[in-house]
């Protein structure tokens, strides 16, 4: 579905709870997502977010089945006591098969992280949202996977690529080398790294936890967000 096209929610997001009941009524494709993302309404009001595994487009290095990687995404995020990543919810009775459904943020959709890392108020949650990225390794932290609400809450979205065993941190969050992670976060990161959510043992292989549980402690010891590596290819492409 066209940008411009998007109708926006006014409703709140849409909880676990409602997101894992709820009917939906598909409106449309979203056609800059490279994964088959359907927009669609939820039976209460709001919008949502579908990812059919039917629709994914298959990639080299992740197996299929990317939905898992979003659902487990949220839970890291969850346990982290970090709210950027909107509710998510893996649903197996949908139109197009089995694939997640996650509610849909009334952003700002002609603003990203170019435009809003120098944000005094942001700063912060930018910081959080960086060191979740290089915890979970994401691939593919583009500047348009960073959304503002109205309240100037920011969400990340697209978090599919996350979880490889092997080092593949791709994120345009740079700016922030070596701050200082916050102590709540690492307590919580810690406590992440000795007892993970039980549901990660259906969404991730061992070798994925295992080295999830050892960027955990990584991170920990270091206390701060790591610097750019020139001497590898930190970007993901495109960078928006």
């Amino acid at each position: 579905m066209p940008e411009n096209q998007r109708p926006s929610s006014p409703e709140p997001i849409a909880d676990e709870y409602e997101l894992s009941t709820c009917k939906v009524t598909v409106l449309g494709r979203i056609e800059a997502s490279s994964n088959g993302a359907l927009l669609v309404e939820l039976e209460e009001g709001g919008l949502g977010i579908y990812k059919p595994e039917s629709l994914e487009r298959p990639l080299w290095d992740f197996s299929a089945g990317l939905y898992r990687r979003e659902r487990a995404s949220y839970l890291l995020a969850r346990q982290l006591g970090l709210d950027f990543i909107p509710p998510i919810v893996i649903r197996n009775d949908l139109p197009f098969g089995r694939g997640s459904l996650q509610s849909f943020i009334d952003a700002d959709f002609n603003r990203h992280y170019f435009d809003l890392f120098e944000e005094p108020d942001l700063q912060e949650s930018f910081i959080e949202i960086a060191a979740f990225d290089m915890v979970a390794n994401n691939a593919d932290r583009k500047a348009g996977h960073i959304l503002i609400d109205r309240e100037r809450h920011l969400w990340g979205i697209d978090n599919a690529l996350c979880f490889h065993y092997e080092p593949k941190l791709r994120t345009v969050i740079w700016e922030f080398g070596g701050a200082s992670i916050s102590e709540s976060l690492l307590v919580a990161m810690a406590g992440a790294a000795d007892s993970l959510d039980p549901e990660f043992r259906e969404l991730l292989s061992d070798r994925e936890r295992r080295t999830l549980v050892h960027r955990l402690r990584v991170l920990c010891s270091m206390g701060t967000l790591m610097d750019l590596d020139v001497d590898e290819r930190p970007y993901p492409w495109p960078l928006v």
